[in-house]
């Protein structure tokens, strides 16, 4: 019996070894497609990690400012059409901004095309592209249509200004903030004593962002610093100028001569006038059990050419016709202006107060303008504004601003609607999301 059990053993040995040969074998299969499967993870992963890489280069941001608006007979709003009845206050409703950015940045090349969108329209902003050094990646050569490079409210984002809307001399100066042209950022390695400072200077056609009209260019340059004393304090200075050149399509230009606009016959049309501008800016920051305490200032001086009827910067898409209504005036200019943020602890809240003011012609004031001898007009009146308004922060993205404008100007018995300081303050309501 036991014989006959060892040969039946001994027969199922064979069947034995085969099965767990082909165990292994599957065993083995199964090692191998679970390798390829995790190779194939591997790789899919890998993709994933480039294409992840390649679209963080990639950065798109936008906000949009719905606002209220009131003002006093003679004021005029940011958003919807005039007074239509100029003996009464009227508000109006409207988008002050709907602004989208798209943006690539590699680490040495840069792009970015922005739009506005608003309820006047659609336009576009930025429009550039730059080149960093690729060892410091702190200098850069800039071209296309970006900020100008003059004082530290013209590139400062709408999006986070404590106030509607800029100072009125950088209104005045900077329509758009932005001008077609090419500029060079210089800065130091961080190791450096020195990497505090940063020099910004660039040749611009000087005409907004609308299409140049001309063969002048114009020369912008800053120079500025800022360092962080401590944890909780900063401070920032800067220095600016403006040299370039207004274009005057008649033969007859206007430049100051006591207390007149004296002509002066320029032999032919189509000369230019030249624009000169110094600035100076400062800006302080603490934090304390308070809150954070700001502090901005700025003033710039000099000589703009403008019309009779308009000290503006020209941002025209044409050049202006031979009329005497688009003959220019030299005018001496000064304009400043003040902030001060305080943010109310840990709380959403911050309130704000701003000081703002612009006198377009310097060598004249009051009742000496109007006169029928001196050329001059209501183009040459000073004008200022206090501004008080609060901010809340509903989140990181969602900003509620509020804000009122007490605007004044310099009268004169000489001129119509002006012998009396007009009723024209503003009170704003805005709502505002950032993504």
């Amino acid at each position: 019996m036991c014989h006959y059990f060892v040969r039946m053993k001994k027969k199922n040995i064979p069947i034995f070894l085969i099965a767990m040969l082909l165990s292994f074998t599957t065993n083995a299969q199964e090692i191998e497609r679970i390798d390829e499967r995790i190779d194939t993870l591997s790789n899919e992963v890998t993709t994933v990690n480039q294409i992840v890489k390649q679209l963080s280069k990639f950065k798109v941001s936008a906000y949009i400012q719905g606002q209220f608006q009131y003002g006093q007979k003679d004021a005029s709003l940011k958003v919807g059409d005039s007074n239509e009845n100029p003996e009464e206050g009227f508000n109006r409703i409207g988008i002050r901004r709907g602004r989208m950015k798209f943006a690539y940045n590699d680490g040495i090349g840069t792009g970015a095309i922005q739009i506005d969108v608003n309820d006047k329209g659609v336009s576009f902003r930025d429009l550039y592209i730059g080149i960093k050094d690729p060892w410091t990646k702190r200098n850069q050569l800039m071209t296309g249509i970006f900020n100008r490079p003059f004082g530290y409210e013209v590139s400062y984002s709408t999006s986070t200004l404590e106030s509607p809307e800029r100072a009125t001399i950088i209104q005045y100066f900077f329509p758009d903030e932005r001008d077609l042209g090419a500029m060079l950022t210089l800065r130091t390695t961080e190791e450096s004593p020195l990497s505090f400072l940063r020099l910004d200077a660039g040749i611009f056609a000087g005409n907004s962002i609308n299409r140049e009209t001309d063969n002048r260019k114009d020369f912008i340059g800053r120079i500025s610093a800022s360092k962080p004393l401590k944890e909780t304090m900063k401070w920032g200075l800067g220095f600016s100028y403006y040299n370039g050149s207004v274009y005057n399509p008649t033969s007859t230009a206007y430049e100051m001569e006591g207390l007149t606009f004296r002509p002066v016959d320029k032999g032919k049309s189509g000369t230019f006038m030249k624009r000169e501008y110094f600035g100076l800016d400062a800006q302080f920051s603490i934090t304390t059990d308070l809150g954070k305490t700001e502090l901005r200032a700025e003033g710039l001086w000099g000589t703009q050419p403008g019309t009779a009827s308009s000290s503006k910067s020209p941002n025209y898409s044409t050049r202006p016709a031979n009329t005497e209504a688009n003959s220019l005036y030299a005018r001496p200019f000064r304009g400043y202006f003040f902030y001060f943020i305080q943010d109310i602890g840990n709380s959403p809240f911050s309130a704000v107060l701003k000081y703002d003011t612009y006198d377009p012609n310097t060598d004249i004031q009051n009742n000496e303008i109007g006169q029928k001898e001196s050329l001059t007009s209501a183009t040459d009146l000073s004008q200022s504004t206090i501004g008080i308004g609060a901010l809340y922060r509903f989140s990181k993205n969602i900003r509620l601003q509020c804000y009122y404008e007490f605007n004044s100007n310099e009268t004169s018995e000489n001129l119509n609607s002006y012998e009396t300081d007009r009723k024209d303050n503003v009170f704003t309501v805005r709502l505002q999301y950032k993504f």
